[in-house]
């Protein structure tokens, strides 16, 4: 089977050393298995945007000699075949309007209960959509992780596909679009193993086979934050590439030679692509750096 993986950042900020390694990773992991390493770009909520972040992403891959395959892709411009997938399920009774608050459901202990699912709401703007929970998973094997389980009532709720907002749920805009892009496995940071029971669920609800996914450890910095746009990381200097790129490496548990900065940055990466490995990922999930 081809190797197809992809990098898929969203423009609510500039690229920290956090995304730094779930590009890294996922490049390395894609090139050593001599496939293609594909960009999209997740701009599915635009009051989080910030002007211009999508170019300044791009700008600065290339700055780090990360070059991409093919075409970008942008969620903003395939709204469409999301639509046409809910209403596909909202015509055969897969997926249903709800109007329950997060107020309601945190007073139900967290979990959504499924009120909303035998009332045959009519369309509203003021209703969520959810998919009808028929494949349900509890667990999955990661190939840096191990068996990841997920508790129960988690595995079991219907979930959001559509906010009440209007805007396209994460879950399943990614996995349309890797099912699209023909993405063979998923690469990116621990943060997001949650989610990752709902998306397998959803192949198997689309008839389709999961890819294979792979989770990496997580920077943290000296307050025990993870360096995200949320927590208001710093975006990364291209000006000092080489330094962020070995540091970077090291992170992802590469032994570098004593030499290591004298190349230029490609024979920094080919260096990383030919020496990549899983094994040498740090066992920890958080790491300060």
């Amino acid at each position: 089977m081809n190797y197809v993986g992809r990098f898929a950042p969203s423009p609510s900020g500039l690229l920290h050393f956090g995304s730094l390694i779930a590009a890294l990773g996922s490049y390395f992991q894609a090139k050593a298995n001599q496939g293609r390493w594909l960009i999209r770009i997740e701009d599915l909520d635009p009051p989080r945007e910030m002007p211009g972040a999508s170019t300044h992403i791009l700008q600065t891959l290339e700055q780090f000699g990360l070059e991409w395959d093919g075409e970008v892709v942008y969620q903003s411009q395939r709204h469409a075949h999301y639509q046409a997938q809910i209403d596909e399920w909202l015509k055969n009774g897969q997926a249903y309007y709800c109007q329950c608050t997060r107020k309601q459901i945190k007073a139900n202990g967290g979990f959504y209960s499924g009120l909303c699912r035998q009332r045959a709401l009519p369309p509203s703007q003021h209703h969520a959509i959810r998919l009808f929970m028929q494949n349900p998973v509890e667990s999955f094997s990661d190939l840096h992780q191990g068996n990841v389980s997920i508790p129960k009532q988690l595995a079991h709720e219907d979930f959001i596909i559509k906010r009440r907002d209007g805007l396209f749920a994460y879950n399943l805009a990614v996995v349309i679009d890797d099912i699209a892009q023909g993405v063979t496995e998923v690469v990116r940071g621990a943060d997001l193993i949650e989610p990752t029971g709902r998306q397998i669920s959803l192949y198997h609800t689309l008839g389709q086979s999961p890819v294979r996914y792979l989770h990496l450890p997580l920077a943290m910095d000296d307050s025990g934050k993870k360096f995200s746009k949320q927590n208001h990381a710093q975006p990364i200097d291209p000006n000092k590439a080489k330094s962020t790129l070995m540091r970077a490496m090291t992170f992802l548990g590469f032994d570098l030679p004593k030499n290591f900065q004298s190349g230029t940055i490609e024979q920094m990466l080919q260096w990383g692509i030919h020496h990549w490995c899983i094994q040498q990922l740090p066992a920890e999930n958080h790491i300060i750096v």
